[in-house]
């Protein structure tokens, strides 16, 4: 095997205590850091100003009742004569209402002067009914009765009534969200049916699941390479809540085929292990994941929206986010966007770092959370002069503070592939020259251990077996080089084992292969920065294709090298069936290309 490269994981290895903690409760790590954001945040109450008190609600969801339990935190002094504006949040996956990061958002806001109902999501804790993937008419539609409650148009189950939120005009409450993860979607989602909801700060989460969980970089409407390990992991933890919560509520237990799940979620999954890809499924797979996604209901959703989303995070890259933060600009949506450092596969979690940690209690001091205090404070209390910052801002770890821009940055620098295996910055320096490489029966690349921290594993460096990937490597740095964003390249290749088969009727006979950029230090050391792939099923081998890699940001050092890859496989997804030998030619005015967003520095 070649050098094993480094992860670059910064402050935080990726073991995990449990993917519940981390995924599912993801608010109890950090955000981001350094520079003063603009706005003043509320002062915090002292501790002991504001009571909790546990509450139920029957509400409508979709079509069947549901039970959902809540904690309701309420501010001291706040009543009928003063009113304060409210927050809801909801746990992420596998968690619930007492989780350390969710019970964390009540007790901080709640302690500046909010009106906090905190719940747990269908399927989760103590609330009834199936787990349903965050869809606007299911778990949207239940979040909508807790909006009611908060409104005064309904009591809770015990008869408590909420008639001390700040409200525009009977029955519609100031209210925002802020959640992380599965917490994050249902705002959206809630938004989508619902347009009380005045403000939403969705951390960590989706734009579309069929992406998310079955990425394909070049083409959306054919299937991906399936993220086996992130998928299971998930459906474990969602088919083995009946087990792991007892007396659970009948209306958790789903008797068609699968225990906690919604059918179609559950019959997706096994598509995806399948390996298998038929038209038909394939299709009704698409529709059901996007169907629960914000790709396909956004256009609906109007209340200012703070999306953040970690750099550190192979479940929900910064793709997502910025999918999201482009289509809600495009309709007139009011949105800003925070790339942080840490999301799902780790980040920054320590307090020195100024990363915004809930638990640690630092929402005033650090950059994200003086932003999200700015957010509320414009779009809940009222505060029009209140700045809530600039449109953009992204976490750099080569120098304090977040960097800022306008907009994300443009793709601005071009290198070419050449024959030789140089990356090359002018076409007239590319070799003419074929090379070749073939995927094995097993992978033979490694970009990461999903679940490692599940189980008590190291996750191994990664690594790419000779023979089965091809690299393209630049000249060394003559300056740093900054990346903030999106790369993309553009391949042509030659594979006619595929051409006989890739129009059989079963996407999965069409190639797979995983695209990445590495940083080479003098030395030779591979860094795959926050290990970072983007998976590929060429939608045609006989046609030039374009891949969007994985967002990130980045400062090549001077005098290290980029060096982009192409692989057969990776352990982390599902690759090729069969064998697939791929050739890739280059010539001067015919041969593939990388662009990168370059803020500084010129890659030659």
């Amino acid at each position: 095997m070649e050098v094993p490269v480094s992860s670059r994981r910064r402050a935080l290895p990726r073991l995990r205590t449990s993917l519940v903690l981390v995924a599912g409760a993801a608010l109890a790590a950090p955000v981001a850091v350094a520079d003063p954001a603009a706005g003043a945040p509320a002062v915090p109450a002292t501790e002991g100003q504001f009571t909790v008190t546990a509450l139920k609600f029957t509400v409508d969801a979709g079509g069947r009742s549901c039970t959902v339990d809540a904690d309701l935190y309420r501010p001291a002094g706040v009543d009928a004569a003063h009113r304060a504006p409210a927050v809801l949040t909801t746990n992420g996956f596998g968690g619930s209402k007492t989780d350390g990061s969710t019970a964390a958002i009540g007790k901080a806001f709640a302690a500046r002067g909010y009106v906090t109902l905190v719940y747990s999501g269908l399927g989760f804790g103590k609330s009834g009914c199936l787990i349903s993937l965050d869809d606007p008419r299911i778990d949207g539609k239940a979040a909508s009765g807790l909006i009611d409650f908060l409104g005064g148009k309904r009591a809770a189950d015990d008869g408590t009534k909420a008639d001390f939120v700040t409200a525009d005009r009977p029955g519609d409450p100031r209210v925002g969200m802020i959640g992380g993860s599965y917490g994050g979607a249902i705002q959206l989602a809630t938004a989508a049916v619902d347009r009380r909801v005045d403000a939403l700060v969705p951390m960590i989460t989706w734009h579309d699941l069929a992406y998310s969980l079955d990425p394909n970089n070049a083409a959306r409407d054919v299937p991906g390479a399936f993220k086996w390990q992130w998928a299971n992991g998930f459906y474990l933890i969602g088919e083995g809540q009946p087990l792991l919560v007892p007396s659970l509520d009948p209306s958790r237990i789903n008797k068609l085929g699968c225990l906690h799940f919604v059918t179609r979620a559950c019959e997706t999954v096994r598509l995806l292990n399948s390996g298998r890809y038929p038209v038909g499924e394939t299709q009704e797979m698409l529709d059901f994941a996007r169907s629960v996604s914000p790709v396909s209901y956004l256009d609906r959703v109007k209340a200012p929206t703070l999306l953040i989303q970690g750099q550190a995070d192979s479940l929900f890259n910064l793709n997502e986010a910025q999918a999201s933060y482009e289509q809600l600009k495009a309709q007139g949506t009011e949105t800003k966007m925070i790339w942080q450092s840490w999301g799902h596969s780790g980040g920054l979690t320590d307090p020195v770092s100024g990363e915004l940690n809930l638990g640690e209690g630092n929402l005033d001091t650090s950059y994200v959370g003086r932003r999200i205090l700015a957010w509320f404070d414009r779009y809940l209390h009222g505060r029009t002069t209140t700045d809530t910052g600039p449109a953009f801002a992204y976490y750099r770890d080569w120098q304090p503070g977040y960097g800022t821009a306008a907009a994300v940055p443009p793709l601005s620098q071009k290198l070419y592939l050449s024959g030789d295996g140089k990356l090359v910055d002018n076409r007239a320096k590319v070799v003419r020259g074929a090379r070749e490489y073939r995927n094995a029966l097993v992978a033979t690349s490694h970009s990461e251990s999903s679940l490692a921290g599940l189980i008590g594993l190291p996750d191994p460096a990664p690594y790419d077996t000779p023979g089965t990937y091809l690299g393209w490597t630049s000249a060394p740095l003559k300056t740093p080089v900054d990346v903030v964003g999106a790369p993309k390249a553009t391949l042509k290749v030659v594979s006619p084992r595929t051409e006989r088969v890739q129009h059989s009727g079963d996407a999965a006979d069409k190639l797979v292969l995983f695209a990445k950029v590495y940083d080479v230090a003098p030395d030779g050391t591979q860094t795959l920065v926050n290990r970072l792939v983007a998976p590929v099923r060429v939608p045609d081998v006989t046609r030039p294709f374009t891949v969007e890699l994985p967002g990130i940001v980045h400062r090549y050092e001077a005098g290290h090298r980029l060096r982009f890859v192409i692989a057969a496989s990776d352990s982390a997804y599902f690759g090729n069936r069969g064998v697939k030998p791929v050739t890739v030619t280059s010539a001067p005015q015919d041969t593939g290309a990388l662009e990168l967003p370059v803020v500084s520095g010129t890659p030659r």
